[in-house]
């Protein structure tokens, strides 16, 4: 079973990225003097390498932070000659040999599904709750409530962006806050216009309904999300996993 959570502030993330791209553009003027970063086209890259070394520079004498995976997804900012600016999942921000990363150009701008999925996902946005839905609805309700908060309210155009980066994870392979398609939770949910204050987004694979809010209920992340008192409305996506039996997007909003 796979559970992963996220949650900040729009103003905090974006002050944070800044801030942490300039210090490491900022570093690279001192270390590397005439050799500067250039733009890419393109924002996501699957590792191809079986192990990958994230480091804290863009050079093989700088400290390893972090190891990706073959055929994981992660955000790319920038190049650096033969290197890579990227985000990886945990938040870590560091540089990649170029050579074992693959860019991914989805087709269609964000908040359009590519044209493999397209049918899928149309077919899946409906914004009624099928009965997985409503039981995880319910129980996330019911941990509120127990714990002396307002119950969540079903906003039914989250409803149907928390179906589609569901039915996203099936079709496209991967378990991650980054879909391929879509960017961030943050970055989906402004790509369909949804406006909210405060965001956060939980994600599972699993095959129990139960099992699964309870998962998320025993891993302090996500249960932070599940008890903030700022966020005031839900939209849950559950759709059929080949491989886990279950996805289940829950995405949270505060207006």
């Amino acid at each position: 079973m796979k559970i992963i959570n996220f949650r900040v502030n729009k103003k905090s993330i974006f002050h944070f990225s800044l801030v942490a791209i300039l210090l490491i553009f900022c570093m690279f003027t001192v270390s590397f003097g005439m050799e500067h970063y250039y733009k890419l086209d393109f924002s996501t890259g699957i590792v191809t390498a079986s192990q990958l070394n994230v480091r804290s520079g863009p050079g093989i004498g700088y400290k390893v932070v972090t190891v990706v995976n073959k055929n994981e997804y992660i955000r790319v900012f920038a190049g650096v000659g033969d290197w890579y600016i990227v985000q990886v999942e945990g938040d870590y921000i560091g540089a990649v040999k170029k050579d074992y990363v693959k860019a991914i150009y989805p087709s269609g701008t964000l908040g359009n599904t590519t044209s493999n999925n397209k049918n899928t996902s149309t077919k899946t946005a409906n914004s009624t709750m099928n009965n997985d839905e409503k039981e995880i609805f319910d129980l996330i309700n019911k941990q509120r409530t127990s714990s002396g908060l307002s119950a969540l309210k079903l906003d039914n155009e989250v409803q149907r962006v928390a179906r589609i980066k569901a039915q996203d994870i099936v079709d496209n392979n991967y378990f991650s806050h980054n879909s391929p398609t879509y960017g961030s939770p943050f970055d989906m949910l402004k790509s369909f216009k949804i406006l909210y204050q405060t965001a956060g987004e939980n994600i599972a694979a699993n095959s129990n309904n139960n099992a699964t809010v309870t998962a998320w209920m025993n891993s302090s992340g996500h249960k932070a999300n599940i008890l903030n008192s700022s966020f005031n409305y839900t939209g849950v996506g559950v759709v059929n996993s080949p491989q886990y039996g279950k996805i289940y997007v829950q995405l949270f909003i505060g207006k």
